[in-house]
């Protein structure tokens, strides 16, 4: 049962919306009161289901819940009361003093400074809201629960237990320390930068899902880049002629893979020519080409690679994950579609059929570094992979300091401060009104 107490002013319907998104065997009754303003000692909502526990439970990744299902129910019961006059919930304003409208992020702001959640669960209420598929939904609701801040505190509670020992080396360099010498400083590290690697691959998985992957397609004009953009787009989103040169600007179409957000982007084909505008167009396909997570270079099965495409493929960035697709490949007697053994990166398609497209989808997200797999991975933003790899850096560089017991104390204490501005033990005020400013109105 969840009372009115320190509510603030959101929607009645939101709220139970959101209770059911969370859970869907959830049953909410709201208490009846006849358009009478509640008081603060009435029960206004009982939870009933499998989630209850959770939602009620003491200082839980969800309990600041509890303070918007309250300011619910007094927002809708007085919204009722006065629905006589028109009036609506915005203008309680005019009558409860001091009442006004959430900041961005403020909710969940609170809940982080009243230690309901750390900030990396905060950041997976933004994520939670903006997930773009129901993969990166169920990653986001994973860590809003705390199992990526879970792993994180493993770490640093292993860090410290190392720390530890390190520091009494350091305090009493005359007495014998029991469990702490060279081998087991080096097995303790050893374990904790394997477990770090693990959160780490499954934070760049994540990120996959948090910002999706941007394909860009690259080739010479009517080799079929926009033919094959439509059957990936499952409708006809780019214009296809026979004529050469029929895209001049870029085209960016959003899909999904196996649950993973892809943005592809047909662009200009990449050849010399006269005119302006398509010379224009060709400036801006390499300009996106630089930009790429993925090029997918699109060639012609008949014809093989010819002397300028080669020269194509030597300008690619070498940083960028490429793959070839061969299409057309139904104009080619006796050929198959699908991968190439031989060749990993290649594979054989036709835009016109469909052979080989599954392949290809496949291999977009293997070329972006997606795995698919039963293992649940970690939505983790820019700010988390970096933190992440200054632990691993300053992890690598205490392995190399085992002997010089400062140094190698310094090492784990920059590793373990990295991981604590993860969730927020150590992180700079400028840096949360950053973080929450991007929320939407309240939340």
């Amino acid at each position: 049962m969840i009372s009115r107490e320190a509510a603030v002013l959101c929607g009645c319907d939101w709220f139970a919306e959101v209770f059911r998104q969370l859970d869907p065997q959830i049953r909410i009754r709201w208490s009846a009161h006849d358009g009478e303003f509640v008081k603060p000692d009435q029960t206004l909502c009982h939870l009933e289901g499998p989630a209850r526990p959770l939602l009620t439970g003491e200082r839980t990744a969800l309990n600041f819940l509890q303070t918007l299902s309250a300011a619910a129910t007094a927002a809708n019961a007085y919204a009722e009361a006065v629905k006589g006059t028109g009036a609506t919930i915005l203008d309680t304003r005019k009558t409860l003093p001091g009442l006004r409208l959430a900041e961005p992020g403020e909710f969940t702001r609170r809940a982080f400074m009243e230690g309901k959640l750390d900030l990396a669960q905060a950041e997976a209420v933004a994520d939670l809201i903006d997930a773009a598929s129901r993969e990166s939904a169920r990653s986001a609701l994973r860590s809003l629960t705390g199992e990526f801040s879970a792993a994180i505190h493993v770490l640093v509670e292993q860090l410290t237990e190392l720390r530890a020992l390190t520091e009494a080396v350091l305090d009493f360099p005359q007495e014998e320390v029991d469990g702490l010498h060279l081998e087991d400083a080096r097995a303790r590290l050893g374990r904790v930068r394997a477990a770090l690697d693990e959160v780490l691959a499954k934070s760049k998985q994540g990120s996959l899902l948090r910002s999706g992957i941007h394909v860009v397609f690259a080739g010479r004009p009517n080799v079929g880049k926009s033919s094959l953009l439509n059957r990936l787009a499952g409708e006809d989103r780019a214009i296809v002629t026979s004529i050469a040169g029929t895209t001049r600007d870029a085209l960016r179409e959003p899909i999904q893979i196996d649950g993973v957000p892809i943005t592809v982007v047909d662009t200009a084909g990449l050849r010399e020519s006269s005119d302006e505008v398509e010379r224009l167009g060709v400036e801006r396909t390499w300009r996106e080409v630089t930009r790429a997570d993925v090029v997918l270079v699109v060639l012609e099965a008949p014809a093989g690679v010819d002397t300028e495409e080669r020269e194509m493929l030597t300008r690619l960035p070498g940083q960028v994950s490429r793959v070839l697709a061969f299409n057309k490949v139904d104009l080619v007697p006796g050929a198959a579609a699908g991968r190439r053994p031989q060749a990993p990166n290649e594979v054989w398609v036709s835009a016109k059929t469909g052979a080989g497209l599954e392949e290809l989808r496949q291999m977009l997200l293997e070329a972006a570094g997606w795995s698919a797999g039963d293992e649940p991975v970690f939505l983790a933003r820019e700010r988390h992979l970096r933190a992440l790899g200054f632990a691993r850096r300053h992890l690598d560089e205490a392995s190399r300091q085992l002997d010089q017991c400062e140094f190698f104390a310094e090492e784990l204490r920059l590793a373990q401060a990295a991981l604590a501005a993860i969730t927020g033990e150590f992180t700079a005020d400028d840096l949360l009104g950053e973080i929450f400013a991007r929320f939407c109105i309240g939340k």
